[in-house]
C-alpha cells in the first residue's frame, strides 16, 4: 500500500488535553480545596447564592458565623437562597417552610405540616465547611465526605501570622477557570498585551525573557534568567517596548535579571517580601492561586471555578505593615490602583480569557509555563488521590522544571 504525504502528515498542534487527564476533566475545578466566593461584608442574615465547582450553594450568617447549604430544597427543588431564617440556627424554604438546621443540614421542621411532621429527621441537605480569611468567605468543596483541612494550610504562607492591609476586586467573568489560571501564569502575554494598559503607561517591559520553572513546596516559580529589552527580528527590524516617556530605563546589557517585579526596577524590597526569598516573581499553586511579587507589595489572583464557561475572578493586592501603612495604601489604592490595576489592566486579561478557545492549540517556547502548571495539577492530584498528601504543606524542596532559552525547549510539545 502506498502512503501519500497527506496520509502521514500529523495534525498541527495539540488536539486535546488527554496528556493531562486530571486537568482535562477539571472543567469545573478540582474538589478537595478551599475557594473564596464572597466578601465577608456581602454575607449577612439574608441568604446569598453562589456557585463553585459546579455546586450551587446558599450562604447565610447566623450568630456571626457563615454557614453553607446546598442551594436546593429536596421537596420541590426551590433554591434555599430565596428563603429566610424563621428560627435561630435554621434556614427555611420560601415555598412550604421546610426548615433546615444550618449546622448539619437536617430537616428540623416543616412549618406547613405542623410540629409533628413525620418527615422531619428523614431528609437533609448537604452542608459545606466555611471559613473567613482575607476579608472573604471561603467554601470547602470536598472530594467525598472528608473533613475540611485547616484553611491556613492553603493560604500563601507569607499571609499567615503577618500584619498587612489589602484591597481587591471580586467579580464574575466569562471563560473557563483554566484559561484564567493559564493567562495569569503565562510567560509571554504581559510584555505584549499589557503594553497598552494605563498601569504600564510609564513603565517599560522586556521584549522577551529567558526563563525556567522551579518547584518549591507546593508552588512553581517562573525564574527570569535574562531579560531582553530590545530585539532585532530578521528581515523586519528592531522592536522595543520602551518609549521616551517611560520613567524606567532598560538595564544595561549584562545586568542580572530582576526576579522581584517584571519591569527591571531595583527598588528597595519590603522586609517581609525579602524574607521569603522567592526564586521568581511569578508563582502559582493548586487549586488556582497566582502570586506576583513586586518590591513593595504582592498581588494575588484566585481563579474560582463556577461552571464550564464561567469563573469568579478574585484579585487582591497586599501591603505589609500596620496602621501607618494602611492609611497610605488605601489612599493610593482607592485613588488609582483599583481603577488602573484591578480595572483597566485586569480587564485586558478578562478579554483574552473570554475569547480563548483551546484545545486545539499550537504551543511555543514560553508556553513551558502553561505545560508545567498543568503538570503540577497532575502531580498534586495524583499525590492527593493516592493519599500521599492530604493537605498542602511545606517540604523545603526545590526542583527544577521545564526551561526555555534561545536555543532549547524542554517539555513543550506541539
Amino acid at each position: 500500500m502506498n502512503v501519500t504525504p497527506r496520509q502521514t502528515r500529523r495534525a498541527p498542534g495539540r488536539q486535546d488535553w488527554s496528556t493531562w487527564p486530571a486537568y482535562d476533566s477539571a472543567a469545573v475545578g478540582f474538589p478537595g480545596w478551599w475557594y473564596p466566593v464572597r466578601w465577608s461584608s456581602e454575607v449577612g442574615r439574608k441568604p446569598v447564592a453562589v456557585e463553585v465547582c459546579g455546586e450551587k450553594v446558599a450562604l447565610v450568617r447566623d450568630g456571626g458565623k457563615v454557614y453553607a447549604l446546598h442551594d436546593r430544597c429536596p421537596h420541590r427543588g426551590v433554591p434555599l437562597s430565596l428563603g429566610n431564617r424563621q428560627f435561630p440556627g435554621t434556614l427555611s424554604c420560601p415555598y412550604h417552610g421546610w426548615t433546615f438546621d444550618l449546622l448539619n443540614g437536617r430537616l428540623a421542621a416543616v412549618i406547613t405540616d405542623g410540629p409533628e411532621s413525620p418527615i422531619c429527621g428523614k431528609v437533609a441537605v448537604r452542608t459545606y465547611a466555611t471559613a473567613e480569611r482575607l476579608g472573604m468567605v471561603w467554601v470547602y468543596v470536598p472530594r467525598a465526605d472528608e473533613p475540611a483541612p485547616l484553611i491556613d494550610s492553603q493560604l500563601p504562607e507569607e499571609l499567615v501570622g503577618t500584619t498587612f492591609v489589602l484591597g481587591g476586586r471580586m467579580e464574575p467573568r466569562a471563560g473557563n477557570w483554566r484559561f484564567a489560571a493559564e493567562n495569569g501564569y503565562d510567560e509571554g502575554h504581559a510584555k505584549y498585551l499589557h503594553r497598552t494598559s494605563l498601569w504600564r503607561l510609564f513603565k517599560s517591559m522586556p521584549v522577551w525573557n529567558e526563563t525556567h520553572i522551579e518547584r518549591r513546596d507546593r508552588w512553581i516559580y517562573r525564574v527570569q534568567d535574562a531579560q531582553h529589552w530590545v530585539a532585532d527580528f530578521p528581515g523586519l527590524g528592531p522592536w522595543s517596548g520602551h518609549r521616551w516617556w517611560k520613567v524606567n530605563r532598560p538595564p544595561k546589557a549584562g545586568t542580572t535579571a530582576s526576579n522581584i517585579g517584571n519591569t527591571g526596577g531595583r527598588s528597595r524590597v519590603d522586609p517581609v517580601i525579602a524574607a521569603q526569598e522567592f526564586p521568581g516573581f511569578a508563582s502559582i499553586a493548586m487549586p488556582g492561586v497566582l502570586r506576583i511579587v513586586y518590591p513593595r507589595f504582592i498581588h494575588y489572583e484566585f481563579y474560582v471555578p463556577v461552571d464550564t464557561d464561567n469563573h469568579r475572578y478574585v484579585g487582591v493586592m497586599v501591603n505589609f505593615g500596620g496602621l501607618g501603612t494602611a492609611v497610605g495604601f488605601w489612599l493610593k489604592y482607592l485613588g488609582a490602583v483599583r481603577w488602573l490595576f484591578h480595572g483597566d489592566f485586569s480587564s485586558q486579561d478578562a478579554w483574552m480569557v473570554d475569547v480563548t478557545d483551546a484545545p486545539p492549540e499550537r504551543l511555543y517556547r514560553p508556553d513551558v509555563s502553561l505545560t508545567e502548571w498543568r503538570r503540577l495539577c497532575e502531580d498534586v492530584t495524583a499525590e492527593r488521590t493516592s493519599g500521599l498528601v492530604e493537605a498542602p504543606g511545606r517540604s523545603g524542596r526545590v526542583r527544577p522544571f521545564g526551561r526555555f532559552r534561545r536555543t532549547q525547549v524542554h517539555r513543550v510539545t506541539s
